[in-house]
């Protein structure tokens, strides 16, 4: 039903797309956080319990159900095209019929088995504001929010967050089996002593030389590449177009990335502030955006650096590695050169890949070739 009524168009005003738009996805959340208030145990991420407040998040949604409530109605009264109105109305009086915004919480065990429906919704309502509004400011590409295939992605992107705790626990415990001999503690103290900003600055260059290794296994190794080319797929680049992964490669990669870190005891803000960086750049290196960063490029991996990575381009196949630090990418000889422009598409040669979140997890074990 939402693919249909999403339809892949650039919204106008004046159509009732853009009004209705907003009201559905205000209204999705908000049930998706009705929910999450009645089963926090198994529906929130322990982390993000601690650090934000229920009664902003209450705050929030009250004013979240009230927006698309009142766009809602606005769309079924004012615009031939209602159906994004009623859906969204149904929506809000769902939401209200189950508690809305004052569902009460009560004391609840805090080592349940989660999945982390409060790290998707927060983080697709903080995506969306930011990303969609500097790729509109900044575009590369004139192309519409609802662009080709962001069905896929989207479902791509709820997937790795629901998750999100199922593959920290995988994550952990193959550091712990395989690598927990290896803890030195008077490393770790070394690292803990530094200042916070060079300790941020290692924990990003350690995870990136890490990522680059990985990364490259998944290019020049047939049975890895099967996983990896689910993410080349997209052919159509902006902040939703990191999300399209196979699990089992979010497994290995950040069970990779995560070895090194664990190892060296970075102290915890440190690794906060990796985690937010992280996050960011991983959305925004794929965002739809064209900004002259001049000699930083050489230094930092950018949207244009990680685009190649995507192209489809023979100057871009199997190079741009490094997630973080594009020097590494130089130092080792993977970097795209004397391309100035940006690349004419993306997607795996050949389009092999089928389009559809099963379908691209099942892909690694059906394709033939």
């Amino acid at each position: 039903m939402l693919k249909r009524i999403f339809r892949a168009r650039e919204v106008r005003v004046g159509e009732g797309v853009l009004s209705g738009s907003i009201a559905s996805f205000l209204s999705v959340l908000s049930l998706l956080g009705v929910l999450a208030f009645h089963f926090p145990e198994y529906l929130t991420t322990p982390e993000l319990r601690q650090s934000y407040d229920v009664a902003i998040i209450r705050s929030i949604m009250f004013v979240a159900l009230l927006i698309s409530g009142t766009l809602g109605l606005l769309n079924v009264v004012r615009n031939k095209r209602k159906r994004l109105g009623i859906f969204s109305l149904i929506v809000v009086f769902t939401c209200i019929a189950l508690g809305g915004h004052r569902v009460e919480v009560g004391d609840f065990p805090d080592n349940t088995p989660y999945l982390g429906l409060d790290w998707f919704i927060l983080d697709l309502l903080g995506s969306t504001l930011i990303f969609i509004i500097i790729e509109k400011l900044l575009p590369f590409r004139d192309q519409p929010v609802l662009r080709p295939q962001w069905k896929t992605d989207l479902d791509h992107f709820f997937l790795n967050h629901l998750l999100i705790g199922f593959a920290l626990l995988v994550a952990n415990q193959f550091v712990n089996r395989f690598f927990g001999w290896a803890v030195n503690e008077d490393t770790q103290a070394i690292i803990t002593s530094l200042p916070f900003v060079i300790q941020l600055f290692v924990v990003i260059l350690v995870a990136d030389l890490a990522q680059y290794a990985t990364h490259r296994i998944y290019h020049e190794v047939p049975l890895f590449w099967r996983l990896h080319a689910v993410h080349h797929s997209v052919k159509h680049m902006d902040w939703l177009a990191g999300s399209r992964q196979h699990i089992i490669e979010l497994l290995i990669t950040r069970s990779f990335v995560l070895t090194p870190i664990f190892l060296l005891g970075f102290e915890k803000n440190v690794i906060n502030a990796y985690v937010v960086i992280v996050g960011f750049q991983a959305v925004f290196n794929h965002a739809n955006v064209q900004i002259n960063f001049g000699w930083l490029k050489y230094i930092f991996v950018t949207p244009q650096f990680h685009h190649w990575h995507h192209a489809s381009d023979e100057a871009g196949i199997d190079k741009n590695y490094a997630a973080h630090f594009s020097f590494i990418d130089y130092l080792f000889g993977s970097a795209v050169k004397g391309q100035e422009e940006w690349p004419k598409g993306y997607g795996v040669k050949g389009d092999y890949v089928p389009d559809g979140l099963l379908k691209q997890q099942m892909f690694p074990f059906t394709h033939k070739g």
